[in-house]
């Protein structure tokens, strides 16, 4: 399924690389690659090579820095029928991303120092990082803060609930004046529950003929507002993960506007699909938030090319077929998104600004940027830009199938990754 190779002691050269990384002072050129020890040693137009080192070829080939994902779910501990560990960092590798940010909602959830701990030793030895967010609350429940400090100094790069918003404004408020005591970082997911109430779909012209119950923008974009209004009144950092209609863009363009310190992001399905799909009722498509209408999958994608938008997730999120597999009012939300985010973003966007929306993570995050430059550590990823495919079970390298890009054409193919002194292709 893959192939890995461990590069120790041993020197690998990769050939004709195109470089896209605005940062490196060889964006935009084709030239080959000398690694060593994990380390670029040096980069030029047709480096010669010795017969011990490892040479790496492949057709129209790019290399930018290694991609990040901002929200990635696995299932273990505890849901390892979903998904595993270390299967998932290998659907990572194999998909581009060289470091993940775990979500909390495992069994138990991630809001403990040992918890922490746990996946971040279940990770060692693979090529791809994993760096947990833990959650705000304890278990998630939105009723008493985490211990977000100790969480902080075992690894966790982050702080929020998965796919729940905070009801209570007090907690948010709390953890946003706690949390600047050590410069972390707030994440809010903001779809109001009450207003969502028994929602299953984008509120509109589809779920009116289809007869499904609809969620209304406002239950995202009066949330927003409610978290910006507490940011602007706390300070701090915080981020605002998956927004989906064209008003929450315009909510974070003018925060930023007045100095606030909020990121946001879109999920590569929320860019690519809408809701549209669901005449079919088939619930691959069914995710949270829902699939919105076209004017506001056209905002969002203003919004990434405006940088309202800070970075683009797969927002991977695997669910057992047995609660996928039913009525489309009572199965699960969530796709994953791994293995087709690159292939289906090619078809929206130029691949600079998704290079650059799946890097701008690190940054955020509070992460090393890995600049392709002789002395750098080399983290990043090999894709090809050319070419077409349509997305099948094949192509599926995770434990659940539920994809909502099944049967979807998409462009460009992903090689692999080198980090961690590791080569991981197809």
């Amino acid at each position: 399924m893959f192939d890995k190779i461990n590069i120790l002691n041993m020197k690998i050269i990769i050939k004709s690389a195109k470089i896209i990384d605005s940062k490196s002072p060889f964006h935009n050129q084709t030239v080959d690659l000398l690694l060593a020890d994990g380390l670029i040693e040096k980069i030029g137009v047709s480096l010669p090579h010795d017969n011990d080192e490892t040479v790496v070829r492949f057709d129209n080939l790019h290399v930018s820095q290694g991609w990040f994902d901002s929200s990635v779910s696995l299932g273990e501990p505890g849901y390892e029928d979903r998904e595993t560990i270390a299967n998932g960092l290998n659907v990572a590798a194999k998909s581009g991303f060289t470091a993940i940010a775990l979500q909390p909602n495992s069994l138990p959830i991630i809001d403990n120092q040992s918890q922490v701990n746990f996946v971040k030793n279940k990770a060692n030895g693979f090529a791809t990082e994993i760096f947990p967010i833990g959650a705000l609350t304890k278990a998630s429940e939105g009723k008493d803060m985490a211990e977000l400090f100790d969480m902080k100094n075992s690894g966790a790069i982050a702080f929020g609930d998965y796919n729940k918003s905070i009801d209570n404004a007090n907690i948010l408020k709390i953890a946003l004046q706690y949390v600047q005591d050590f410069d972390g970082l707030v994440i809010a997911y903001s779809q109001d529950p009450n207003i969502k109430g028994n929602g299953v779909a984008n509120e509109g012209i589809v779920s009116t003929r289809l007869g499904l119950k609809g969620i209304p923008n406002l239950a995202e974009e009066l949330q927003i507002s409610r978290n910006l209004f507490l940011l602007e009144y706390t300070g701090g950092k915080l981020h605002i993960p998956t927004i989906s209609t064209a008003k929450s863009v315009e909510l974070i363009r003018e925060a930023k506007a007045k100095g606030l310190h909020v990121t946001c992001s879109a999920s590569v399905h929320h860019l690519v699909l809408t809701d549209e799909k669901l005449d079919g009722f088939d619930t691959r498509f069914k995710v949270t938030p829902p699939l919105r209408t076209e004017v506001d999958r056209q905002a969002l994608l203003n919004g990434i090319a405006d940088g309202t938008i800070d970075m683009i997730t797969s927002d991977h999120n695997p669910i057992d077929i047995e609660f996928k597999k039913m009525e489309f009012d009572t199965a699960k939300n969530g796709t994953i998104g791994l293995e087709s985010a690159f292939g289906a973003l090619m078809t929206v966007l130029p691949v600079e600004t998704i290079v650059k929306k799946l890097t701008a993570a690190r940054t955020i995050f509070g992460l090393e940027d890995n600049t392709i430059q002789e002395g750098a550590k080399a983290n990043f990823t090999l894709f090809s830009t050319e070419g077409k495919s349509t997305f099948s079970k094949e192509n599926i390298l995770s434990k659940s199938k539920n994809s909502a890009f099944l049967g979807t054409e998409l462009k460009g193919s992903v090689y692999g990754i080198f980090n961690q002194n590791q080569l991981v292709t197809k």
